[in-house]
């Protein structure tokens, strides 16, 4: 018997449980591991503050009430619980849709709070199944607020009660589907067949309209076949016996035998589901000719699915037919027409297309043709200094003379250093992935990229730097900012083919917040990266229309209108603006305004002094794979002057040959390019599934993500990049080797 049995439910209240009984927790090693898996349920529990709340903190529910909350959340039904001497409301996801505006604030909420517009009729079905009598309702009408308003609606619901560990009644499973789409349905159907029933009353009265030839009632139970005199006359039978029944057959064998097949089969398939009926063929008609004509009726079904019945009328649609076949004459016509329309379009698309592709290509070589003159310079140049420099050694050497070999080295090692930097500032350019921003000391990044840009504009253009010492830091990606830095460079050079002047200045600007409405920014401290030139300028209505992708006012062949609006894009990411001044005749002045970053900005590497090379433990062996004969002599060369035992394979087949013995292999050193059809990733990769744990270090003269794609580096590998210093080689070697 319930322990609720007898008690009287005042209005608008709930039955009452001590709360000893309700609230008496057990111990939990997790305690809210009963909200796993409940989704925005269970994080709108976790949300709550259920301070002051009769039920207390989540933490310290019994075990009864937190494994209901369990089941409920995790339930692919529409389920709420009712807890409690005051039957605390709590639900699960799939219950959203039905609480509309009360979603926000309903969990952990009163029932009679929660459905206060219900109460009254959920009152006495909730007294019933604490008295013990567990209650199923089906398509129960009742009038909610829900998420589309205030409507009828319809419900399914079952109602249980939920036992504490003493067994006695703590509250109430309820388990809820809404039917009002379903009842719907049903009215409508209803509503359906009784407009068919009246359909067939207001065909008898169109038949004087011509083009209804007759009707048709087709007993399914009886297989009695009855069609009015109309149908019959027109079909050259006895309306005598149209009346009594005629048979299926006899209608069908007046159908031209093209059409009988499909006719056939659309009656069975009516007939089984049931519904409306529409078909179109062709009769015999009494002058022997045959007439298209459409058949419309519905098969009714009885509850069990039982056909019953099969009403209908015969439309004439031969002059309709007539009319659609004319039109399909003339779409035909015309489709033909514009099939071979579309055939010249597209062979003018294609031709288009091939010389936009040409030109995209011109652009591209134009593009490195620009770079790349003034690189090979300065690679001549650098080559020039390490050639000349080994070459002086060499005579030296031969000479005796000692003393000026140490000059020669540094030269050399000066210019390879230039050289080293060079190329790592052109990878960093080629970089397709966004690098993360750090913090940047932008004059240092301006004085690092001058040289380049110097070279790239020409000797007749003067650059001319200026910025504050103490220059505010920013949070940009420093690549991008160089990329964007030498796109206005010559942007500015291409403004003044006679030569003259660009100006790179850096300097602080504050905007309060009228002057960050007028700049469309938020109000703050920014630096601000000026590029001035004394070029053409530019009109208004270019200034405009500057910043759009791919418009250019260089000719055909000089620009491709991108450089512009991926400096905007690049800006705008880090949070600031581009600003462009330009007067025709006087010059452009392009600025890059970007937030100010509260913060050091990243030091350059220190050179650390040179110390001697940590030497190997006794037996630790190097295996060294690399195409390139020289470098794989030098990284020989330095491992055994620090007493490792060096291996050696030319590609990586041969090195992969050597991780299947079993010589020992301490660490494995790789260059990523590597030829005959398996580069140095593959053999790694092979080689660490042969030896799990094998340390790889690998070295490329590519830039890491380029030689290493885009996956992430596993633990036990590491990338040097060439070209590289004895000493770093040395130190990684060893580092790798000695990590656990």
């Amino acid at each position: 018997m319930s322990d609720f049995q007898g008690v009287r439910f005042p209005r608008r209240q709930t039955p009452k449980v001590p709360e000893s009984q309700v609230n008496a927790a057990t111990p939990m090693s997790d305690p809210l591991a009963f909200l796993a898996g409940g989704g925005r349920a269970a994080e709108m529990i976790r949300a709550r503050d259920w301070t002051g709340h009769p039920l207390g903190a989540p933490e310290t529910w019994p075990d009864s009430l937190r494994t209901a909350i369990g089941l409920i959340l995790n339930s692919p039904e529409s389920m709420i619980l009712a807890w409690g001497p005051d039957l605390h409301f709590f639900f699960n996801e799939t219950y959203f849709p039905l609480l509309g505006p009360r979603l926000d604030w309903a969990m952990g909420e009163r029932f009679d709070r929660v459905w206060a517009d219900g109460w009254d009729q959920a009152r006495p079905i909730i007294e019933d199944a604490f008295a013990g009598r567990s209650s199923r309702f089906v398509d129960l009408p009742w009038k909610l607020d829900t998420d589309r308003g205030d409507a009828d609606t319809w419900w399914t619901f079952s109602y249980s009660r939920v036992l504490d560990g003493e067994g006695r009644v703590a509250g109430l499973f309820i388990l809820t589907n809404e039917t009002t789409a379903q009842v719907t349905a049903t009215r409508r159907l209803r509503e359906s067949e009784a407009l068919a029933r009246q359909n067939i009353e207001r065909v008898q009265l169109a038949l004087s309209a011509g083009a209804i030839i007759g009707t048709w009632f087709w007993d399914l139970p009886t297989d009695r076949f009855t069609v009015d005199e109309a149908f019959a006359r027109s079909f050259g039978l006895d309306p005598a016996l149209g009346r009594e029944g005629l048979s299926l057959e006899q209608v069908i064998e007046t159908v031209h035998p093209d059409d009988r097949a499909g006719l056939i089969a659309a009656i069975d398939a009516v007939v089984i589901r049931g519904g409306a009926y529409a078909h179109q063929y062709r009769t015999r008609r009494v002058d022997g000719h045959y007439y298209w004509l459409e058949a419309n009726g519905r098969v009714d079904h009885a509850p069990d699915g039982t056909p019953l019945s099969f009403p209908g009328v015969l439309i004439d649609v031969n002059e309709r037919r007539a009319v659609a076949a004319e039109r399909d004459r003339a779409t035909t016509m015309l489709r033909a027409l514009t099939e071979t329309l579309e055939q010249r379009v597209a062979a003018q698309t294609a031709e288009l297309m091939r010389a936009e592709e040409a030109l995209r290509q011109s652009q591209k070589m134009e593009a490195v043709g620009q770079l790349t003159g003034g690189l090979a310079h300065d690679f001549n140049n650098l080559l020039a200094g390490i050639s000349g420099s080994l070459e002086l050694m060499q005579a030296r050497l031969q000479q005796g003379r000692l003393k000026e070999v140490d000059r020669y080295v540094a030269a050399a090692q000066d210019a390879t250093r230039r050289a080293a930097a060079l190329t790592h500032r052109l990878l960093a350019f080629s970089r397709r992935q966004t690098l993360d921003p750090r913090p940047t000391d932008v004059n240092r990044l301006v004085a690092g990229m001058e040289e380049l840009i110097r070279r790239t504009v020409g000797p007749a253009i003067e650059i001319a730097v200026s910025g504050p010492a103490d220059l505010w830091t920013v949070l940009v990606d420093p690549p991008q900012l160089e990329n964007a830095l030498l796109n206005l460079c010559i942007n500015a050079r291409d403004a003044m083919p006679d030569g003259g002047r660009i100006g790179i200045e850096t300097g602080h600007l504050s905007l309060d917040a009228a002057a960050a409405r007028a700049h469309e920014m938020p109000s703050g401290d920014y630096l601000a990266l000026a590029v001035a030139d004394t070029g053409t300028g530019m009109a208004p209505e270019v200034v405009r229309r500057a910043f759009d992708p791919f418009f250019t006012t260089k000719p055909i062949g000089q620009g491709t209108g991108l450089g512009l609006s991926m400096i905007y894009g690049f800006t705008q990411q880090s949070g600031g603006q581009v600003r462009i001044a330009s007067e025709v005749g006087r010059g452009t002045t392009v600025t890059l305004l970007l937030p100010r970053h509260h913060g050091a900005s990243e030091s350059e590497a220190v050179r650390a002094p040179r110390r001697e090379a940590p030497r190997a433990e006794r037996g630790e062996t190097v295996l060294i794979v690399d195409d390139e004969p020289t470098v794989r002599m030098l990284v020989t060369e330095v491992l055994e002057d620090l007493g490792y035992t060096a291996i050696e394979a030319a590609d990586g087949a041969a090195g992969l040959r050597v991780l299947q013995s079993d010589a020992r292999i301490d660490l494995l050193v790789t260059d990523v390019g590597l030829p005959g059809g398996m580069n140095g990733r593959q053999m790694a990769d092979a080689g660490r599934a042969l030896r799990p744990g094998l340390k790889v270090l690998f070295i490329t003269g590519y830039a890491e993500n380029a030689a290493l794609g885009t996956g992430q580096l596993e633990p036990g590998t590491a990338v040097l990049t060439k070209p590289f210093v004895v000493e770093a080689l040395a130190l990684r070697i060893r580092r790798m080797i000695e990590q656990d």
